[in-house]
C-alpha cells in the first residue's frame, strides 16, 4: 500500500455502526464478505505495514497480519461466562506484544483500537498476572529515578488502581499512586477522520514512539530484552 493511500476508509466504521444495530449471527453471515473487505483486509494490511516500522522502535515486538488471534483480535466474543450474549465485538483492534508472549500473556506491547467514536493508539501492559504486576511494582519502588524519567515524558498513564498501596510497599513512597496501579498503559486518542487519513500509519508509529519509554520500563521490569 502506497504512502499516499489510506488503510482505513469510512466504510470500516460504517460496518461497525451497522453491526451494533444488528448484532446477530444471521446478519453477520449475510455481511461477512463486507466485513472481510471493509474491516479485516484493511486491518491486516495496516498490521503488515506497521510491523517493520515498530522494529525500529524495538525489534522485540511482533506483528502477525496473517491470522486473527495473533496481532488482530477476533471479532467473535467469548460469551460462555457472560450475561451479555451478543456474539460479535463492535470494534476492531490489533496488538503488537513482546515476543516473549509465546511463554506468557503478561508482557508489554503496543496497541491499536478502532471503534466508531473511539480510536486510540499506544501501549503498555493491561491486567498482567500477579507475579508480573509484582515485578513492575518492585521496579518502580526500587528505581524511582527511572520511573520519574518515564513520567517526565508527559505520559498520561491509565488503568485500574487499588484504593490503597499494596502490602509490602511503603505507603509514603514518592510514587505510591503508581504502586497502586493494576495496569500501566498510555494511549493517544484519534478521530475516525484521523484513522482514514493517509498519514495515520505515521501518526500511529509516532504514538508508539511516544509511549516507548513506558513500554521499555515495563519490559525491563519483567526481565525481558528490549
Amino acid at each position: 500500500m502506497s504512502a499516499a493511500t489510506s488503510h482505513f476508509s469510512p466504510a470500516f466504521f460504517t460496518f461497525f455502526k451497522a453491526l451494533k444495530r444488528n448484532n446477530r449471527r444471521e446478519w453477520f453471515a449475510t455481511n461477512k464478505a463486507r466485513y472481510q473487505r471493509d474491516v479485516e483486509a484493511p486491518l491486516q494490511a495496516f498490521v503488515a505495514d506497521v510491523g517493520p516500522r515498530l522494529k525500529r522502535v524495538s525489534p522485540r515486538f511482533v506483528a502477525d497480519p496473517r491470522r486473527t488471534g495473533g496481532s488482530i483480535f477476533r471479532i467473535y466474543r467469548d460469551t460462555r461466562f457472560s450475561a451479555d450474549k451478543r456474539p460479535f465485538k463492535t470494534w476492531a483492534a490489533a496488538r503488537f506484544p513482546h515476543d516473549a508472549r509465546v511463554e506468557t500473556d503478561s508482557v508489554p506491547g503496543f496497541y491499536l483500537h478502532l471503534e466508531p467514536g473511539d480510536v486510540a493508539a499506544g501501549g503498555g501492559i493491561y491486567h498482567p498476572e500477579p507475579p508480573a504486576l509484582l515485578r513492575i511494582r518492585q521496579h518502580i519502588a526500587a528505581a524511582p529515578g527511572e520511573w520519574r524519567a518515564v513520567l517526565a515524558h508527559g505520559l498520561d498513564i491509565d488503568g485500574e488502581t487499588l484504593t490503597r498501596v499494596p502490602a509490602g510497599f511503603d505507603k509514603t513512597h514518592p510514587h505510591a499512586a503508581d504502586l497502586k496501579r493494576k495496569d500501566h498503559y498510555a494511549m493517544t486518542m484519534f478521530t475516525e477522520r484521523d484513522a482514514c487519513d493517509p498519514a495515520f500509519l505515521d501518526r500511529y508509529v509516532e504514538s508508539c514512539e511516544r509511549v516507548a519509554p513506558l513500554v521499555r520500563f515495563l519490559t525491563k521490569s519483567l526481565g525481558l530484552r528490549w
